[in-house]
């Protein structure tokens, strides 16, 4: 493939991921998948205790495709200690999902929102530790340079798009929490990284979306 062709097949499907994704406003009643779609028999909260946030769904152009932003939090976090993580966080009083996912990338990473381009919104996603992310789906431009927060994230890295694109990469498993239930959940392997949970469960709604397809 020559280096326009490959430009206008790169172009063809940033225009096919918009259009396949929320447009950026404020949404309410949005179906949302959850950490509890694959254990019925925990209560799912109601929407309006779970506190807002937003993740940012990084897309970073490389030369075999698109590579998804990815972080490993540190280990002595309060809440998700050690896991893999899209940047993201709480949001603030006022914010917009899409303002929430770029300031929490470049507080977390050092990802300027200079550098992303917002495509849209993809499906919301309700956690067991009683949030709602809105994923914010993004193209980041070359030129970028990243810098992990010590205090946040222990190492960020890219993982193709492609792999967390296909539904085969999707393993269900399960633990036992401590109060003795048993949780089921998604998770994908990529080299020495174990990707699941809400991470897995986002990325793999993400999937969906974009393919309308179900993943067994």
């Amino acid at each position: 493939m020559s280096p326009a062709s490959a430009d206008v097949a790169s172009a063809e499907l940033r225009d096919w991921i918009v259009r396949h994704l929320d447009p950026l406003e404020e949404r309410e009643g949005a179906r949302a998948t959850s950490d509890f779609d694959l254990s019925p028999a925990y209560p799912t909260p109601v929407p309006e205790t779970l506190t807002p946030a937003s993740v940012l769904i990084g897309l970073i152009e490389r030369g075999a495709g698109y590579n998804v932003l990815l972080t490993q939090r540190v280990d002595t976090l309060r809440r998700h200690a050690g896991q893999v993580a899209l940047p993201g966080g709480r949001r603030d009083p006022g914010e917009t999902p899409w303002a929430t996912a770029l300031r929490e990338a470049h507080e977390e990473v050092g990802l300027h929102p200079d550098f992303v381009t917002v495509a849209g919104l993809s499906s919301p996603y309700q956690t067991g530790t009683g949030y709602l992310i809105t994923p914010v789906v993004g193209f980041v431009s070359p030129g970028f340079e990243l810098k992990a927060n010590p205090d946040e994230v222990a190492d960020i890295f890219e993982t193709p798009f492609g792999l967390l694109m296909n539904p085969t990469s999707y393993e269900q498993q399960e633990r036992t929490i401590p109060s003795g239930e048993v949780r089921r959940f998604y998770a994908v392997t990529h080299e020495e990284r174990y990707i699941w949970g809400a991470t897995a469960g986002i990325l793999r709604a993400l999937y969906q979306r974009l393919y309308g397809a179900a993943v067994a």
